[in-house]
């Protein structure tokens, strides 16, 4: 039977969440208490990789498991043997086809800053004290809306098809001493999120005028764009999935 697991993280401790050479991910780390748990070897597939030091509010993964097992208490239990900074919240039969990164059709992600030095945020937002003109930066962050080539903002070596992808929301909120930049899009390219915010926040410090911005966004030219700003700001916090994966 397949499941369909809904899982959060602070990604401070790991390198990412898919599984890599030399470095511990979530993948990691969850595979190894599923396993345990379960007395069998567990592979899961997440809803798609985060970079090294990114956080996750809500993330998913499948996985097949073809032994019966006690549901429940199965949150209870298998959080147990998983670190403080990583929970499983609930989980859910779908189809057997059903994939957690092919399924999804919406992803929202979420980049915290912080304005003044905050020890109480530090690794969960990024200390910019620079100026930015938050009315400039959505302006800017308006003209990324709809279906576009995002070549400009995806790191250069990476295996995709294509660079299109369809912005639903892109927008800046500013509150006493903090800004929030959120991205809702029906994919994302690797290092997407942090060169748009790195960008856009060249465009609020005025480095970068808004004719400039544009022509960012057509040249499909990742050097002509901003620099990436760093993970620990960043979190993949929503994915939305179509009701007919799941077994009621």
């Amino acid at each position: 039977m397949r499941y369909l697991f809904e899982i959060a993280y602070n990604g401070t401790n790991y390198s990412g969440c898919q599984n890599q050479l030399n470095a511990t991910s979530v993948q990691e780390i969850v595979e190894g208490g599923l396993s345990k748990l379960l007395r069998t070897e567990i592979k899961i597939v997440a809803s798609g990789r985060t970079d090294a030091g990114v956080h996750c509010e809500q993330q998913f993964f499948h996985t097949d498991i073809e032994k019966d097992f006690d549901s429940e208490n199965f949150v209870l239990r298998i959080n147990s043997l998983l670190p403080k900074d990583i929970s499983i919240y609930s989980f859910r039969k779908v189809k057997p086809n059903a994939s957690a990164r092919y399924d999804a059709f919406e992803r929202t992600y979420q980049y915290r800053i912080t304005r003044v030095k905050n020890p109480f945020l530090q690794g969960l937002a990024w200390h910019y004290f620079k100026p930015a003109d938050v009315k400039t930066m959505n302006k800017a962050a308006a003209l990324l809306l709809g279906e576009h080539d995002f070549q400009c903002f995806s790191k250069v070596k990476t295996e995709v098809n294509h660079f299109m992808c369809d912005v639903k929301k892109a927008s800046w909120e500013e509150k006493e001493y903090e800004m929030e930049f959120t991205i809702t899009a029906n994919r994302f390219l690797r290092g997407m999120v942090r060169a748009i915010v790195g960008t856009l926040l060249d465009v609020g410090s005025g480095k970068v005028s808004m004719t400039e911005f544009q022509a960012i966004v057509k040249s499909k030219d990742r050097k002509r764009a901003g620099q990436n700003v760093p993970p620990h700001g960043l979190y993949l916090t929503k994915v939305k999935y179509p009701a007919s994966i799941f077994i009621k």
